[in-house]
């Protein structure tokens, strides 16, 4: 079993960050740093705590003064790069928020070697106009890791972090951004640009479609932000974004066959599913075909995921046909419950075929039984 992300920070590692300290601030007291972040608890922090405990070692052992812990930080910032670094910012969140500009110029410069899209959420809450306006500025920058910082640190529901309830109800500050980064010469960029839709997509789906459609076309890349942006519309088959993509329902499409077996499988194995289906002739049409299965949740009632099985441009008159396997093992991002779940064939949203799997106890048993 591979090693949990938290066992990079260990006691190896923090006493070689000691050592690195020491040789900016000789006056460092590298053994209280390391036992203050190895006290009780320890083992059984998580990732963020561990980083979060390492934050408030640095806090206990640096200069008292916010701006000279600062200035150490920034003195060593060059030899720290990468995620495990990701304290150097978490430093500024926690010490620095009513230190405005000197904290903002030091979650610039931090981002560079690891990211500060964590740390710069307090202070779009704290103060949403004077960040957003730094933001915008950031946007123009001529570094590839601080523009990604502009759209990174403003997405609504970025994943790990706190969430920013205003944005999420108003997201107009944030669309500026978002054009200026659209043609961004970074893929690193244009990724962030397009995860920031996908966000907004889940409170305001319209106002994500009436962007798409004036983006879309405009170049490879453009076209590339606007489809992994609406990926959400697209798994809720929203019949507005399918149709922008040229995916209409097919109504003259035959299903030739479907089937899935076992009907009744326990809770940790699987299913095989094929399916086949002929296009009516005439023009080429453009399919995405998917896998959807419903989940009851505990309290009763379903969810829908989609699981994309392909997506072409077909010639008319032609037969598709597939299949693959479809697992019922617990996720660390989905567990399952006995009872029964639904399957279906969509096709350009459209369900085209079900049937129902009776999923067992891990045990083979019945809820009822």
């Amino acid at each position: 079993m591979a090693e949990p992300l938290k066992a990079m920070y260990n006691e190896p590692f923090l006493r070689a960050f000691t050592d690195i300290i020491r040789r900016a601030y000789p006056a460092f007291d590298g053994e209280a740093f390391v036992n203050h972040a190895l006290a009780a608890g320890w083992d059984e922090l998580e990732l963020k705590g561990r980083m979060r405990r390492i934050t408030e070692s640095l806090g206990a052992t640096l200069p008292s003064a916010y701006e000279e812990a600062l200035d150490v930080m920034e003195a060593i910032s060059g030899q720290c790069r990468g995620f495990p670094y990701l304290f150097f910012p978490d430093f500024v969140e926690v010490y620095g928020l009513e230190h405005w500009e000197r904290s903002v110029a030091a979650l610039e410069k931090f981002t560079r070697m690891s990211s500060s899209e964590f740390a710069v959420r307090p202070f779009i809450i704290k103060d949403q106009q004077r960040m957003m306006e730094k933001m915008r500025e950031w946007s123009h920058h001529p570094d590839e890791h601080v523009r990604r910082l502009a759209s990174e640190g403003c997405r609504p529901r970025l994943p790990w972090a706190m969430a920013l309830p205003a944005l999420k109800r108003d997201p107009s500050p944030i669309w500026p951004i978002l054009e200026q980064l659209k043609e961004d010469p970074s893929e690193y960029v244009r990724r962030s640009v397009a995860n920031n839709l996908n966000d907004i997509s889940k409170d305001h789906p319209d106002k994500v479609l009436a962007v798409a459609q004036t983006w879309i076309g405009v170049s490879e890349d453009t076209d590339w932000i606007v489809r992994h942006g609406c990926r959400g519309l697209l798994r809720a088959a929203d019949s507005d974004t399918m149709a922008l993509f040229g995916m209409v329902a097919q109504p003259g499409i035959e299903l030739l066959d479907w089937a899935v077996a076992p009907t009744a499988v326990a809770i940790g194995g699987s299913v095989e599913f094929r399916y086949a289906l002929r296009v009516p002739e005439g023009e080429p049409v453009k399919l995405r075909l998917e896998l959807a299965v419903f989940f009851p949740r505990t309290t009763g009632k379903y969810y829908r995921k989609l699981f994309k099985l392909s997506e072409k441009i077909s010639a008319g008159g032609i037969t598709l046909q597939g299949g693959r396997g479809f697992s019922f093992a617990d996720l660390s991002t989905r567990r399952h419950y006995p009872g029964v779940h639904r399957m279906a064939l969509v096709v350009n949203g459209q369900e085209l075929a079900t049937v129902e799997i009776d999923l067992l106890q891990a045990d083979g048993s019945r809820v009822d039984a």
